[in-house]
Parts: structure tokens; C-alpha cells; sequence
């Protein structure tokens, strides 16, 4: 007979499940500081050890997350030749890539730092004639591809990369537990359209972005900043089509006189003598800053509107450009609180349609405009990070620690959108940081590695590593590590990254 995809719970259980909710419910509704130091340290779930559910999958290695980190986590272990099952609460891989329009994918600023995966998926997206390169040639250094992925060219080739490795994709399922034994995982419980059930693996990745499948197995998490409390901003980004990209050029380069963009002037003089859509990007910068105050003086934006004016020309969308943009006020919000996380999404909504409003009005080029997307993920800089076996810190950073363990190299620096950035300073070129393996691991559980924003570390530290090269390499790294420690029995808490044959790893510190 088929498993009910009810849960078979005691009223004992049930009754326990009812104090830690109201529990929650007490410290969030009557005293916001403890509630934040208690999210810190607790996550409220239930005992599904019991529960009757089905097994949907039983496989090798588990990866919760198919965002930049969680993706290249599943389709490097199953590449291994290991059996692979990729959990995703969305309808395509790629996280904020794709259903966030996050499409820059920033640069590490320093050569060398593209491992193998981060190749690959380039060269698979110019095969799609999406190209992610951006050609610059000028003397700035831009490791790590400062790249750009088109959205509906990056979720098919992220399918197309599970298939060919033979990673099961299940779409649609929400983490809601663990079960956990002995200091390991045994499965992760899911909400699917049918109800809930069970995954079985040897080895779990956590590549949710909160931490999720971490604190639901009792690794300790912190969130936000240690000195103010607060999470990093949020963005809801959106797109808008029907744009002469070469006019609002023009207007921002000699009627706004703004250089901010003059790296990139050989690129989009080339595009336009091949007769190509221009690369092109503005934003609010102290030589137009005037523009974006007066609209406010007039009603038209607010002060929170023009905290952050980013927008982007998008690769083989000629009329379209990106907007990095609107970021709502950390004071305001945070991305660790449900209901803060869930009213800024209509606040968001509102300011990107005041933000649409002004630059159609105001801005040369924007005349025809209309919104063409909204993101379907609310950007999220950070949120919880892990507290595992190595824990980076801005001295990682600022001292350009290399590690023997190293699973890849950056130089992005501390980047707070939240603070000034002159706080910090940035590496010289040539300099550069390592993420060692240790810090993908956790000191409870021993078949559990975490992957992405997520990682061990400190708030600053966090700032730097969050990017998608780096990310994606963390997991490369991990679905590595984790065939590899089913391959020879052993724990993935336990692998030394350092002592792996060379051919082996994606990274070799040097």
C-alpha cells in the first residue's frame, strides 16, 4: 500500500511542538532583542524521527540549495560518479541568478581564481550564444569573468549540466527538517506538492543561503552584523525593456558629465560600431547625484529610493537593462525575520515602481520604457552563517591568508552595503585571500558540508566571500570532497582537502 503523505504525530509530540511555538512566539512578540539572540542559537522544528513518510529518494549525496553554490556542489559530486539528489524550492537552478536577477557576477580581482566548473559553465553559455564575457581589455583586473548570465540561458544550462551528470532534480520541495543520529544526518524532510517525505543520503550539502539545513540539524548560526545586529540590505531587482540604451548613455556621459562608467567606454564604442547591443551601466554617484535629490525635492522618489541606484545593460537583450535596484532600508527590514523579510517585498514593489517612473520622466532613452520583469527572489545578501571547524574573519581578508586547504582564491573586498566602504581597505593587485576547506565544516555534525553565503564566518569576512564565483567554487569544491569521503569512508568532516591527490581537487593552493 502507498505511504499517506500525512504525519503520524502523538499528541505528546504534538504538545511539545505547541511550547517551542508559543515559546517563539512570546520572545518575538515581547522583546525583539532577545528574539534575535535566540534565532541565533535555536531553529524551531519538530521530531520527525518517528514520522511515517515516504522516501522519495535514497542517495549518495543530498544538496539542498540550487543556487550558485548548491548547484555546482550537485553536478560535481554526480560527475564523481556518486548518486546525486538536488532539492530546489523554486523552478529552475540558480538561485538569485535567475530568479533574483542578479546577472553580474562579480569579480574576484585576481587572476587564477576560475576553477574548472566556473570554465565549464562559461564556455557552455557562449555554446548557447550568451556570451559572459564583458571584453574588457583596460588595465583594471577583473579575475573571476565579471561576468554576466542571462537568466533563461543560465536555468537551461544548469539542466542541462544535472542531466549530462546525472543529478536528480527535485523542484518545488521545501526543507522542513532533519532527522538526525549519532552526529550525522539520516535525512531531510521536505514539503512537496504531495505533502511531505523523506530524503535519505550518506552526505548533505547545505547550500540553502540561510543555513537552513544546518540549524535544522543543531549547528550553531549567527546572523548579521556583530556589531549592530542588523542583516545586510535586501534588493528586489527588476528589469525594464523598450530602452535606447545608446541615448541614456549619452545623457549620462556628457549632459551629467558621469564617468563613472569610463572602464567600460571601449566596449560599448565597439558594440556600437559591430552593430551590437551595448554593455553599458549607470548608477547614483556623486557626479549626478544632484539629478536623483532634485526628483525627491519634486515627489517623485523618496530618500530610500536613491540609497542605491544600479542599473545594467544586459548581453543579447538590445532595449532591456537590469536594475540593481531597489534596496530597501536595513533599518527598516531584515532577511532573518519572516514577517520583516515578507513586508519588504510590497515595500520593495512600491519603490521600483516610483524608481520605473522616474527614469521613464526623466532620464533620455527611457521614453518607451515599461517594466518587463520583476525578480522572483528577493536579494539576499546574508542572512545566518554557520560557526564551523575554521571561522573566517576580516583578518583573512586583510592580511591575504593563504590556506593548505584552500578551495579557492579571491580578492573581492568587504563589501557592506550597509556601511562606508573606505572602513576597509582593499588588497593590492596580485593579493589574495583563500577559503580553506575547514570552513565548509562543521564541528557536530560529520556528514554535513555548507557551501555559499552561508559558510563560516564572520560578518565582514561574509561581505567578501558571498559572490557567485566564489560560492560556486566553495561548492565545487564540497561535491568533490564529497565523493571523494564515500569513495574511502570518510567522513567529509574529517577529509583533508590538502592531502587529496592534486588531479583530484578543483584547487591547489600555491
Amino acid at each position: 500500500m502507498e505511504k499517506s503523505f500525512a504525519i503520524p504525530i502523538s499528541r505528546r509530540n504534538f504538545m511539545k511542538l505547541m511550547g517551542l511555538a508559543a515559546a517563539g512566539t512570546v520572545l518575538g512578540l515581547n522583546d525583539n532583542g532577545a528574539k534575535a539572540a535566540a534565532a541565533s542559537s535555536m531553529i524551531q522544528t519538530m521530531d520527525f524521527s518517528n514520522a511515517e513518510l515516504p522516501v522519495l529518494f535514497n542517495a549518495d549525496v543530498c544538496v539542498v540549495g540550487g543556487g550558485a553554490a548548491g548547484t555546482a556542489a550537485a553536478v560535481s559530486a554526480a560527475r564523481k560518479g556518486v548518486k546525486v539528489v538536488l532539492v530546489e524550492r523554486g523552478i529552475s537552478l540558480g538561485g538569485l541568478a535567475t530568479q533574483g536577477c542578479v546577472f553580474p557576477c562579480m569579480p574576484t580581482f585576481v587572476d587564477g581564481s576560475d576553477t574548472p566548473y566556473i570554465t565549464d559553465l562559461n564556455q557552455r553559455m557562449e555554446k548557447q550564444g550568451a556570451s559572459t564575457s564583458l571584453g574588457i581589455t583596460t588595465n583594471t583586473y577583473y579575475g573571476g569573468g565579471r561576468s554576466q548570465y542571462v537568466p533563461e540561458y543560465l536555468s537551461y544550462v544548469y539542466d542541462e549540466m544535472c542531466e549530462e551528470a546525472g543529478v536528480e532534480i527535485l523542484y518545488n520541495a521545501s526543507l522542513a527538517g532533519t532527522v538526525t543520529s549519532g552526529g550525522k544526518i539520516v535525512s531531510c524532510v521536505v514539503q512537496t506538492p504531495e505533502g511531505l517525505a523523506s530524503i535519505q543520503a550518506r552526505t548533505f550539502i547545505d547550500g540553502t543561503g540561510d543555513a537552513l539545513l544546518s540549524r535544522f540539524a543543531g549547528v550553531p548560526a549567527e546572523k548579521g552584523s556583530e556589531t549592530t545586529g542588523r542583516n545586510q540590505p535586501m534588493s528586489l531587482r527588476f528589469e525594464m525593456g523598450g530602452i535606447d540604451v545608446d541615448k541614456v548613455h549619452k545623457f549620462f556621459t556628457k549632459a551629467l558629465k558621469d564617468d563613472y562608467s569610463k572602464d567600460l567606454k571601449e566596449i560599448f564604442d565597439k558594440a556600437l560600431k559591430e552593430k551590437r547591443a551595448p554593455f553599458f551601466e549607470f548608477a547614483k554617484w556623486k557626479k549626478n547625484e544632484t539629478f536623483f535629490k532634485d526628483g525627491v525635492a519634486r515627489g517623485e522618489l523618496t530618500d530610500d529610493d536613491i540609497l542605491y541606484i544600479q542599473a545594467f545593460a544586459i548581453p543579447g537583450k538590445p532595449t532591456v537593462m537590469s536594475m540593481n535596484c531597489p534596496e530597501m532600508p536595513p533599518l527598516s527590514f531584515s532577511s532573518t525575520d519572516a514577517i520583516s523579510y515578507s513586508k519588504s517585498v510590497t515595500f520593495g514593489r512600491k519603490m521600483m515602481r516610483r524608481l520605473a517612473g522616474f527614469f521613464i520622466k526623466n532620464i533620455p532613452g527611457f521614453e518607451k520604457a515599461y517594466i518587463s520583469r520583476e525578480a522572483s527572489m528577493v536579494g539576499v545578501r546574508e542572512s545566518w552563517r554557520i560557526h564551523g571547524k575554521y571561522y573566517m574573519d576580516a583578518e583573512d581578508y586583510l592580511k591575504a591568508h593563504h590556506f593548505p586547504d584552500a578551495v579557492c582564491r579571491t580578492a573581492y573586498p568587504i563589501d557592506i552595503h550597509d556601511v562606508k566602504l573606505d572602513l576597509f581597505k582593499k588588497l593590492e593587485k596580485g593579493q589574495y585571500y583563500e577559503i580553506p576547506y575547514r570552513a565548509l565544516v562543521t564541528n557536530e555534525i560529520s556528514n554535513l558540508l555548507v557551501v555559499g553565503r552561508c559558510a563560516s564566518g564572520s560578518f565582514a569576512a561574509q561581505a567578501s566571500f558571498r559572490i557567485q564565483p566564489t560560492c560556486m567554487s566553495m561548492g565545487e569544491a564540497a561535491g568533490i570532497a564529497a565523493a571523494w569521503g564515500l569513495s574511502k569512508g570518510i567522513p567529509v568532516s574529517e577529509i583533508k582537502w590538502e592531502e587529496m591527490p592534486e588531479e583530484m581537487r578543483s584547487y591547489v593552493s600555491k
